[in-house]
């Protein structure tokens, strides 16, 4: 296969609004469409292929990075960029499995969703303009944290005169300058590191910072220090519900730093939003479904005393603030004819009670791809 193929490919994936492009040895090119994987019409890759795709689009140093480390992360804009009908960006994963080289790229939709039209509580945008806080967006791989997190950059630079640093691995949505300034750095390219990245973002006077990954100690301390010392500060972790974040975070220090982590949290820690992607089966496309936390002095005083097990009651209270509990939000999509059950069910944080509430309005849990295979 040529470089010309993998043009065809990436169109495909454009017209055909497909959210991810799979390529390994032994599968025909593979498109993810509405969640579920549908094989294109060609022939199965062999070695040569996915290498040779692999080297028309992958730069140097992600290559290099192949041959070291077994794998690299990268993005890249393609088609016209005028024509945002046909272009597109890609975030692009490549690997080596079974000795041959495999790829995932995922496309980065050009344009970037009005915070309105995502569906977000309207609360938000008032927590977006404080002065300094941690908001984090959590959830599982694919499930549009970047999206939602690209829309509250897009909707501060709109509205207010802010310096936005941003930290991403790679830059997925291009924010150009509109009333802020906004400078991205990417990890790999424009720095080694997220936790590097931070220690000198504090040096470039900014107002908001987004921390695309907090993955380690180093990343999650300098992140609540930034929120603590009057910066706005953005970050994700692959957390499915708000008390689960809160334990994820405490559980990354070591135990004798357990209580005074509590304490800096419960004060900069502003809200969390966990979220999940889901097929809709009312039209085409997917549609999310969110967790909402509010760090309320109600909740900031569970935090501080290791209690989150009480949170999701604290949430369910909550209500007058936006907040609201995954399952809650699911039955609503349900019950609104948006979802399945059973995805409702895969996805919920207390499956049996879902399953007895769906019994309940005398529905039936079906799962709409065995549903289709089976005929």
């Amino acid at each position: 296969m040529s470089a010309m193929q993998i043009d065809r490919l990436l169109d495909t994936v454009i017209k055909q609004e497909a959210s991810d492009l799979h390529l390994t040895v032994g599968k025909p090119p593979t498109v993810r469409m509405s969640g579920r994987l549908v094989e294109l019409k060609t022939k199965s890759l062999d070695s040569e292929d996915t290498t040779s795709l692999m080297k028309s689009i992958s730069p140097e140093r992600a290559q290099n990075e192949l041959q070291e480390e077994g794998g690299s992360d990268f993005g890249f804009a393609y088609g016209p960029q005028d024509d945002p009908e046909k272009s597109a960006r890609f975030r692009v994963s490549i690997f080596r499995q079974k000795g041959s080289v495999a790829m995932v790229l995922r496309r980065i939709p050009n344009k970037l969703l009005d915070i309105d039209k995502i569906g977000l509580p309207p609360i938000v945008k008032d927590l977006i303009r404080r002065p300094r806080g941690l908001f984090l967006v959590t959830g599982p791989t694919g499930s549009g944290k970047t999206t939602t997190l690209a829309s509250m950059i897009d909707y501060i630079n709109i509205n207010l005169d802010r310096h936005i640093i941003t930290v991403e691995d790679p830059i997925e949505y291009y924010q150009p300058h509109k009333k802020s300034i906004v400078n991205q750095r990417e990890v790999g390219t424009d720095v080694p590191s997220f936790s590097e990245a931070l220690r000198r973002a504090l040096r470039q006077d900014p107002d908001v910072i987004l921390v695309g990954e907090m993955r380690d100690l180093e990343t999650i301390e300098a992140a609540i220090t930034a929120a603590e010392t009057g910066h706005l500060v953005f970050g994700t972790l692959h957390t499915n519900s708000a008390a689960g974040t809160i334990n994820r975070l405490i559980d990354a220090f070591p135990t004798n730093q357990q209580q005074q982590v509590r304490a800096q949290l419960s004060v900069a820690l502003i809200a969390v939003l966990s979220q999940q992607l889901l097929k809709r089966v009312d039209t085409k496309g997917m549609c999310a479904a969110y967790e909402f936390m509010v760090v309320t002095p109600a909740i900031a005083n569970l935090i501080r005393e290791a209690q989150s097990f009480k949170i999701p009651s604290a949430i369910q209270t909550g209500k007058k603030f936006g907040m609201k509990l995954l399952d809650d939000f699911l039955w609503e999509l349900y019950a609104a004819g948006k979802i399945a059950a059973g995805d409702m069910i895969d996805r919920g944080s207390n499956s049996d009670q879902l399953i007895e509430k769906v019994h309940r309005a005398g529905g039936t849990i079906g799962r709409p791809e065995l549903d289709d295979d089976a005929a």
